[in-house]
């Protein structure tokens, strides 16, 4: 087998992915900087039920107010291991007393990563196990291992994009400025160059792209791709200067800065009826 995976119940998280014997997920409290800093302590988490921030951590559900941090707590919480195999490692993460000050909504939570030959599947499974519709985000958050130091990576789009939108944070809220500052890290309309600075700005968060694949080069080498079919969005992140590059599926996104924090009218997210479940994956292929 050319991909051997290792995952924790804590988040459900991916904490390596070797290929061909090749670490290429960033390996979190372990890598320092010059000054012996984490650089982010996190490796792959889950995004779920909100991606992003939302307005002043706050949100508003049935007429009572929630607080939680960025991203959500999917990511925080203790998963059970439903099944641990070579090939398949599937965790569920259920409702309880913690979860219900934070999110007022009965659920389940299936995390499954596949392995086959040279390709990782990613699957989320959401069960809505309420007596009501239940609303939610979800996203991917994976950092691959790079080299900032002689600015030889770069992603590229399967097609030439001429209508991406841009959007811009401003405090970790997707504000209405100009998308000029992240328009401009497009080298090509298919390429973007991967530079200490491409993050000054954070996030550079897109919608609107006619590509389902994304590839990361290493010079002319082909190091990974990653399929996002089905995911509005698409980001890439890294801290300043970094040495990985996060390749982001989502299907929501932060709160605007004008958001009135209503959760059922957060754009973009998923309503899901009594007794439903809701599916999504993406797919890294290596090379």
């Amino acid at each position: 087998m050319n991909i051997e995976i290792i995952t924790t119940p804590s988040g459900a998280e991916l904490t390596s992915i070797k290929y061909q014997g090749i670490e290429y997920l960033h390996q979190g409290d372990k890598v320092l900087d010059e000054n012996g800093k984490i650089y982010w302590k996190r490796r792959a988490p889950i995004l779920f039920p909100i991606v992003g921030s939302l307005k002043n951590n706050t949100t508003i559900i049935n007429g009572k107010k929630f607080e939680m941090s960025q991203h959500g707590f999917a990511r925080d919480m203790k998963f059970d291991i439903v099944k641990i195999s070579e090939r398949e490692h599937i965790y569920v993460l259920k409702y309880n007393e913690e979860t219900l000050k934070m999110y007022p909504f009965k659920f389940e939570l299936y995390i499954s990563y596949i392995v086959d030959n040279n390709t990782l599947t990613i699957k989320y499974r959401v069960k809505n196990l309420d007596d009501k519709a239940m609303f939610f985000g979800i996203g991917g958050h994976p950092a691959f291992v790079i080299d900032l130091k002689n600015n030889k990576y770069r992603v590229e789009f399967e097609n030439e994009e001429e209508n991406i939108r841009f959007y811009q944070l401003d405090c970790g809220l997707v504000s209405y400025k100009n998308d000029h500052v992240n328009k401009s890290v497009l080298s090509t309309k298919k390429c973007i160059n991967i530079q200490k600075d491409t993050f000054t700005h954070d996030a550079i968060i897109m919608s609107g792209l006619k590509s389902k694949n994304i590839r990361l080069y290493e010079n002319d080498k082909l190091k990974l791709n990653v399929n996002f079919s089905g995911f509005k969005y698409l980001a890439l992140w890294a801290k300043k200067a970094a040495p990985f590059l996060c390749i982001e599926p989502w299907y929501t996104t932060a709160d605007y800065t004008d958001s009135n924090q209503i959760f059922e009218d957060k754009k973009d997210n998923i309503k899901l009826g009594i007794n439903e479940e809701f599916e999504c994956e993406y797919k890294i292929t290596f090379e």
